[in-house]
């Protein structure tokens, strides 16, 4: 893989058009132009009027059987949220779907480089994609045991697919080195162990304890994900660092 920070003919600062960097530095509208407002009121005000006006983001389906419906039901009268435990669900269930394509795209760029310049395995990156494909079985189980649809988008999940779009972009940018891919996947890491506890702590709260032991056995291996992902970006960071 190419030398993830190369010099080059990079044209995207000021310096290399100095004629006309003075002009935009002191503020003053280019010849023929009309004079442009800096202050974001009116911009401010156009997402105002946005917000205002928005609808919800989505919902949480009703449940679509019996068994959804009474467990629903009961968990509502005993004063608990279970549409927002199925909506944290839903979310989990989105982002480990996307951390095992993360993961898939990681490797195949890991095996097509041939050389990563850390201890990383190709081997390790099997073993967390095969971890993360079974935290979404985990979580579709949960949402299952309480009547819940695993296939159906909940709000956060339609959020997760968003925030989580960009990170699958770098890493299967074919330009990215395995460095940049790296820091995209500890991102999305550091993100899922704090998922992982919100829904544990969540669980707990809604009256679901019996869900807790197989999501403290994801949180711990999503531990184990992270420190690994820290050690091999630091590893390609550092080392293009000394080798350059």
């Amino acid at each position: 893989m190419k030398d993830q920070s190369p010099i080059g003919m990079n044209r995207t600062g000021v310096q290399m058009s100095p004629f006309d960097t003075s002009p935009m530095q002191s503020g003053l509208p280019q010849s023929g132009s009309a004079p442009v407002s800096s202050d974001g009121e009116a911009m401010a005000e156009m997402r105002r009027s946005y917000v205002e006006e928005a609808e919800p983001l989505g919902s949480v389906p009703v449940p679509g059987t019996i068994k959804g419906a009474m467990t629903t039901g009961f968990s509502m009268l005993t004063g608990n949220q279970p549409q927002l435990l199925l909506d944290k669900l839903g979310e989990r269930l989105a982002f480990e779907r996307t951390g095992t394509r993360l993961y898939d795209a990681l490797i195949a760029k890991f095996e097509a480089s041939g050389h990563s310049g850390t201890s990383m395995t190709v081997e390790d990156l099997r073993k967390i994609r095969a971890d993360e494909a079974r935290h979404f079985a985990i979580v579709a189980n949960a949402i299952e045991s309480v009547g819940g649809d695993p296939t159906s988008q909940t709000p956060c999940a339609d959020l997760v697919g968003v925030e989580s779009s960009g990170l699958m972009q770098a890493v299967t940018d074919p330009r990215m080195a395995i460095s940049q891919s790296l820091h995209a996947i500890l991102m999305a890491e550091m993100a899922d162990q704090s998922g992982w506890e919100m829904l544990i702590r969540l669980a707990e709260d809604q009256g679901q304890s019996s869900m807790t032991p197989d999501f403290q056995v994801a949180l711990s291996e999503e531990r184990v994900h992270l420190q690994l992902v820290q050690t091999w970006f630091e590893e390609a960071t550092l080392g293009a660092s000394v080798s350059g």
